[in-house]
């Protein structure tokens, strides 16, 4: 841990002459802080990343140090049951905030809608609440690797006493140590004679997995051999399209429930997750099986992980909820992903446009409307106005006459529309 400490420290000194996420953590916690600084605690890798991007440093050392304290520290006495109760409590803290995030959501697109303050406040509240959960997922999976270095260090379990690493219902394979951040389909454990429950992988139709902790990269094209036909067979493209998605979603549920049955909450959202490196045409069939399953609160959570997309591939998977008669559903995916710079709202707007997906680019607009300011408004028509300023105005219109005023006030203030 010292080493640690110390490096922490010469970080904790630079992030703050910066301010930044430094300011933030000393307001919200300044005791937990200081615990960590003098090495009583660790502190959180995902706050530390915040403080390094901060400060501009890549997290190569600090990385390092910080797999050596958590190491050392997990292995003190009681390690292993300290561990899995911060599990249990960060897995209460992510279900507060989906119900949190679920809430605001409604309260924004409720009919009559919000005022200009009062949306402002709620969209405030909606970022630090998504914060929040993205926090706690990334701890939750952070604590997952760690139990499971830990099994491997020990060569014991590490559950705390009544919960079992496995039920054993299921057919076992040997384990074998996992590398890297895709750990989620075994524990690690070396010891003779230990099994893990054997999870099936998530069929993702050929795409290339998710790339960044928000899962910003694009899927990958097929392969030329699923696209070639069948020599002397004439298929339904349709149907078979149909039938994979929907052994995909089973496969997908399968997985998570008996992940969800083990207490391996952070593996069960990178799990489902995966779903967004796949065919964005498998999403409806994945939130049918979901709320088939009692599992409707994870398909909001896929929802609001798809708000961080990429412009294009947000795009594409509002398409498919839309061609699928998800109108709900695509609406509110583009709602969450209002929060975002107005570049890359631009960005979704092309996306759409260029698919012929005029009314899902109306709905992103009216939401927008409704919940960010007519200045924001201007900022993001100047970014195309030949694309956005026809399309604001219709939005602004189909809401109300005083929209359609504010935003050609905004917009000639903003030199965006002439006198």
């Amino acid at each position: 841990m010292a080493d640690f400490t110390h490096w922490l420290n010469g970080l904790a000194a630079r992030a703050e002459q910066v301010g930044g996420w430094w300011a933030v953590f000393a307001e919200r916690d300044p005791e937990g802080l200081r615990a960590c600084l003098d090495g009583t605690e660790l502190l959180p890798w995902d706050v530390v990343e915040s403080l390094l991007r901060d400060v501009g440093e890549a997290p190569g050392r600090g990385r390092e140090l910080y797999e050596a304290a958590a190491g050392a520290h997990d292995r003190a006495p009681g390690g292993a049951e300290a561990l899995a109760a911060r599990r249990d409590a960060m897995e209460r803290e992510l279900r507060h905030a989906e119900a949190r995030i679920e809430e605001l959501e409604r309260r924004l697109g409720a009919r009559p809608a919000p005022g200009p303050e009062e949306a402002a406040r709620l969209v405030h509240d909606l970022a630090w609440t998504r914060d929040d959960h993205a926090r706690a997922t990334a701890r939750l999976a952070d604590l997952a690797a760690r139990l499971v270095n830990l099994r491997g260090a020990t060569g014991r379990d590490g559950a705390p006493p009544g919960r079992a690493a496995s039920d054993g219902s299921a057919p076992a394979v040997a384990r074998r140590r996992p590398r890297g951040a895709r750990y989620a389909w075994t524990e690690a454990d070396d010891a003779e004679g230990a099994v893990a429950v054997g999870v099936p992988v998530l069929p993702v139709g050929g795409g290339e997995p998710p790339r960044g902790a928000r899962f910003r990269g694009r899927a990958g094209s097929r392969t030329a051999a699923s696209d070639a036909p069948v020599a002397g067979a004439v298929p339904d493209a349709g149907a078979e399209e149909a039938e994979e998605a929907a052994r995909a979603a089973v496969n997908a549920v399968y997985a998570l429930r008996r992940l969800r049955a083990q207490g391996r909450t952070g593996e069960a959202h990178v799990l489902l997750c995966e779903a967004l490196g796949g065919p964005p045409g498998r999403l409806p069939a994945l939130a049918a099986e979901l709320h088939r399953a009692g599992f409707g609160a994870d398909w909001g959570t896929l929802l609001w992980e798809a708000a961080s997309l990429p412009p294009d591939r947000l795009a594409a998977v509002a398409g498919a909820l839309a061609d699928a008669g998800r109108a709900e559903d695509c609406e509110q995916l583009l709602r969450q992903g209002l929060g975002r710079p107005v570049e890359e709202l631009a960005g979704a707007v092309a996306a759409l446009v260029a698919e012929a997906r005029e009314r899902e680019a109306h709905a992103l607009l009216t939401a927008f409307i409704r919940v960010r300011t007519s200045e924001e408004a201007a900022r993001l028509a100047a970014v195309d106005p030949a694309l956005l300023m026809p399309r604001l105005g219709a939005a602004a219109r189909a809401l109300s006459a005083a929209d359609d005023r504010a935003l050609r006030h905004a917009l000639r203030v903003g030199g965006v529309l002439g006198p």
